[in-house]
């Protein structure tokens, strides 16, 4: 019998990125996210969006996807081009995620904390990778660059927060923190580091950019599979 160490359970909960409803609503600090579900809401919702979004950009991308792929940002002037995106998705099936595109990321990058067992590991960051007119990447990953980074103590309290929302939540039945996570983060206007999003299942963990840090996983997993062979 296949044991997968980050359970089915949670496996469908990360997949669908509903789930940052579930953490906002727990007083997770969240980047703010509006789900489109049909077609007959994408031109009011969008524009809707827009307008709260007081004149900044925009992002538009699959509540269920990999990578980059079908996501792309817009400025306020391009709503149309936003809707008919919208549309291509919700044509097919597809929920719609919208979110204000955080212009801190062009200037600091993104933070990613990686977890294994639920301790922190380490911390690289990201290179923004959406520009203004610029389609969505056909390719699964846009090229990013990654660089080590020492995550500040308000990166750690949020990141550490989402993880106990999700193991008394997605976790509760199945118990224990999840073998590996990452929790990706970007700073609002405020300053404030805000979750952009949870990648609990097969994420990159960036090992080049942290010595030490296979190690600690393959300890992790060797814990984990003492752990299980105990159990039959």
């Amino acid at each position: 019998m296949t044991r997968l160490a980050n359970p089915p359970v949670l496996v469908r909960w990360n997949t669908d990125k509903h789930y940052l409803i579930e953490l906002a609503r727990a007083g997770v600090a969240t980047i703010p996210s509006t789900f489109l579900e049909s077609e007959v809401q994408a031109a009011e919702g969008i524009a809707d969006f827009s307008a709260r979004a007081a004149g900044a950009d925009f992002v538009v991308k699959p509540a269920v996807g990999a990578g980059s792929r079908d996501a792309q940002r817009y400025p306020p002037t391009a709503l149309a081009a936003a809707t008919a995106h919208a549309l291509r998705l919700l044509s097919k099936g597809r929920s719609v995620l919208l979110q204000p595109y955080l212009e801190s990321v062009d200037v600091t990058g993104e933070t990613a904390l990686i977890y294994f067992s639920g301790r922190f590991s380490h911390a690289i960051c990201k290179g923004s990778l959406l520009r203004r007119d610029a389609g969505p990447t056909e390719a699964l990953f846009a090229p990013e660059t990654i660089t080590p980074r020492t995550a500040a103590p308000d990166e750690l309290a949020v990141g550490a927060q989402a993880l106990e929302v999700l193991m008394s939540g997605a976790l509760k039945q199945a118990g224990g923190a999840p073998l590996y996570a990452r929790v990706d983060l970007l700073r609002d206007a405020a300053g404030a580091p805000r979750v952009l999003e949870m990648e609990l299942t097969e994420p990159s963990l960036f090992f080049r950019s942290a010595p030490g840090s296979a190690a600690r996983l393959a300890e992790a997993i060797d814990a984990f599979a003492r752990a299980s062979s105990s159990h039959r």
